[in-house]
């Protein structure tokens, strides 16, 4: 991990800035980033597998190269997965909507854009630079930090940009629902994710009970209703993305929803920092935590 600037990474950089003409030539530089990316390759490695000059294609993903050869354009598309298609105007297709680069406002110090192939952040502080994260700068105040942050930072290890895709990839398509059904008792709460293919990822259990008939008796301010979180289970591969609090959130609006203001649970581990996020409450009291195990067996808590 490294910030832009302090890497290249092959002429990823647009030669001398920012400086683009209007036009086609911009749209079209545009269009072959946006190939470059979805095929994960520098501009090096685009230049190696199509035969053309790594700096002819920076000069016409900067836009300044205003009449390339046809040639030239297709050999670049083709080595990126892309194909071209001859109209008005003549454009690149191969991608079904034409995604663009998503840090391609971004600039480096020099004015430069950012490689496209890569997963650019913008670092505010020590927490967003790789580089700083394991020295933990972030205990220190501003004024003493080592060295001066730079404006952001990027993945170059292939495997972990790709895990960093898959996962937002999932937190953009999963789903959270409630599910309904005539197994399920009136005061059970179920709530699932799910992918689009309808693999279920993450689920959540929940029940209604009242108060006043669990302690016997009534005082002022008890709820007639509230909630009791059974537990929260998700995908071991999913987990770290979110899905576990999206449940829990669900579970929340549905029972505000229903009138039911209260909820109660017990946790251990990332379980309690997940409802502590969500916004439950530590209570002075609660239930003894217990373990079972095998006869003979010690049991550790």
């Amino acid at each position: 991990m490294t910030e832009a600037s302090d890497h290249t990474d092959g002429g990823d950089h647009t030669d001398g800035g920012d400086s683009t003409d209007e036009g086609n030539g911009v749209e079209l530089g545009l269009a072959l980033r946006a190939l470059r990316r979805r095929a994960d390759l520098s501009q090096r490695q685009l230049a190696e597998r199509s035969g053309v000059p790594q700096p002819t294609l920076a000069r016409i993903e900067s836009g300044r190269a205003i009449n390339p050869r046809f040639r030239t354009v297709e050999r670049l598309a083709r080595a990126a997965g892309g194909q071209l298609a001859i109209g008005t105007p003549t454009v690149i297709s191969g991608i079904t909507e034409p995604t663009p680069v998503p840090h391609d406002d971004m600039r480096d110090e020099a004015g430069r854009r950012y490689p496209a192939h890569l997963d650019v952040w913008p670092v505010h502080e020590p927490r967003d630079w790789p580089g700083a994260w394991w020295a933990e700068w972030y205990r220190l105040p501003p004024e003493r930090y080592p060295l001066p942050l730079p404006p952001a930072a990027y993945e170059l290890n292939r495997r972990y940009r790709d895990n960093r895709r898959w996962g937002a990839e999932v937190q953009r398509t999963a789903q959270v629902r409630r599910v309904f059904g005539n197994d399920l008792p009136a005061t059970s709460w179920r709530y699932v994710a799910e992918l689009p293919d309808g693999k279920l990822v993450g689920e959540l259990r929940a029940h209604e009970r009242s108060p006043f008939l669990e302690f016997g008796e009534w005082h002022p301010g008890m709820p007639e209703r509230e909630m009791v979180l059974d537990g929260v289970l998700v995908d071991a591969r999913y987990r770290r993305l979110g899905l576990g609090r999206r449940l829990v959130t669900a579970l929340i609006a549905g029972m505000r929803e229903a009138g039911i203001d209260d909820a109660a649970a017990t946790a251990e581990g990332f379980g309690i920092e997940l409802l502590l996020a969500c916004g439950f409450a530590i209570e002075g009291q609660r239930p003894a935590a217990l373990r079972l195990g095998r006869p003979g067996k010690r049991c550790f808590s």
